[in-house]
């Protein structure tokens, strides 16, 4: 007689049909407070150009959180060969929302800026992300397979910056070089490292002290050595973007600073799963629509930075904790329930009309493209 597992929505699957669904409130409090971060990086980049303080904090910032964003993904990825459905909502969850938003940039662009360039392989501003997803999802059966996993994603994305050819063509370069993090996990999930060492049920005191400790030094080394880190392009560094040609020239050397900064983001990600809450709160549920905000907020992000509004803002102490505080406010609103009714058509499409099987785009049991299981 064989068992089925019962999915728990936001974490891992359980042995036992017995026990009924539950969510596991972490994963959901992770993915929010991520999006905060993707909103808030956003948010502050034009105040960087004037404050010091805030080009400090968009470092410390942009050194961990779109790593952080793809470990999650990757934990709730599967390995095994995909289901029709699973392959379906490549198209459905990926593909076409990605589709949607490209042309609604393109219309944007030749509205406000009077320029139309169309090219879909050119993701616009925040829409890489969605294709790196796509790709993660495609190769992860194929790493799987491999002994070492984790060793040849740190090969890939180390040995792709030698080469200037990988571009940001269909975000290849940001995807490679952002791989090894998806795969760690991935690769946790799959050891069952978590539940294993109870990383998410017991928090003592000093660990969040050394967390605490960690994302101030962090802070710190990102002020008190600006001047070398703009010296450095530090900033680009951190996209995971650009060529090492781009970056430091032709060093055979540049791809030690890539793996430093691997080793530092995967520090910086325990330090911030550290202290995200383990409990259930009223914002818990929008962990369950990141995607609403993470392909929303730059719409509403795009005024400001086109018109220079946040430049010049002085003084730093007053605007930059007013923006913080606007961009968890803005990253509440776009995942309420009125605004999801009203843009889901374009985030989430159901397109019936293009399987053979149009049950393969129904809502039924939709999954946020990070993973987070919801019941529509």
């Amino acid at each position: 007689m064989s068992t089925t597992g019962t999915a728990d929505p936001s974490g891992p699957a359980t042995a036992s049909t017995s026990r009924p669904r539950r969510r596991v409130p972490f994963w959901d409090n992770a993915r929010y407070a991520c999006i905060v971060l993707v909103v808030l990086g956003h948010a502050i980049q034009r105040l960087i150009y004037d404050s010091d303080i805030a080009f400090a904090f968009y470092l410390a910032l942009y050194a961990f959180h779109m790593p952080a964003f793809a470990i999650i993904s990757g934990y709730f990825s599967k390995s095994g060969s995909p289901t029709k459905t699973q392959m379906a909502r490549v198209l459905t969850d990926i593909l076409l929302p990605y589709v949607i938003f490209e042309t609604l940039w393109t219309v944007t662009k030749w509205l406000v800026e009077g320029q139309v360039n169309p090219n879909p392989s050119q993701p616009s501003w925040t829409l890489w992300f969605l294709l790196a997803l796509g790709i993660f999802r495609l190769v992860l059966p194929y790493l799987a397979l491999l002994r070492w996993p984790l060793f040849w994603t740190v090969v890939i994305s180390v040995g792709s910056g030698y080469l200037p050819n990988i571009d940001s063509t269909f975000s290849l370069s940001r995807t490679l070089g952002l791989l090894p993090f998806f795969a760690l996990g991935w690769w946790l999930r799959d050891r069952d490292i978590v539940a294993r060492l109870h990383l998410i049920d017991a928090r003592p005191w000093w660990s969040r002290v050394a967390a605490i400790t960690v994302l101030a030094a962090a802070g710190w080394a990102a002020w008190h050595w600006l001047p070398l880190w703009e010296q450095v392009d530090l900033r680009h560094w951190l996209f995971y973007e650009d060529s090492y040609a781009d970056l430091a020239g032709e060093q055979w050397w540049a791809g030690g600073i890539r793996i430093v900064l691997m080793l530092l983001a995967v520090l910086l990600c325990a330090a911030f799963f550290a202290l995200v809450p383990r409990g259930s709160y009223r914002w818990t549920v929008f962990g369950q629509y990141t995607m609403y905000v993470y392909l929303l907020h730059s719409f509403v992000l795009y005024p400001f930075r086109e018109s220079g509004a946040l430049r010049g803002l002085e003084p730093t102490w007053l605007w930059l904790p007013l923006v913080t505080g606007l961009s968890v406010v803005l990253a509440l609103a776009l995942a309420t329930a009125p605004v999801r009714r009203v843009f889901r058509p374009l985030v989430e499409p159901r397109p019936r009309w293009l399987f053979r099987d149009p049950d393969l785009a129904s809502g039924r049991g939709r999954n946020d493209p990070t993973g987070s299981r919801r019941p529509r």
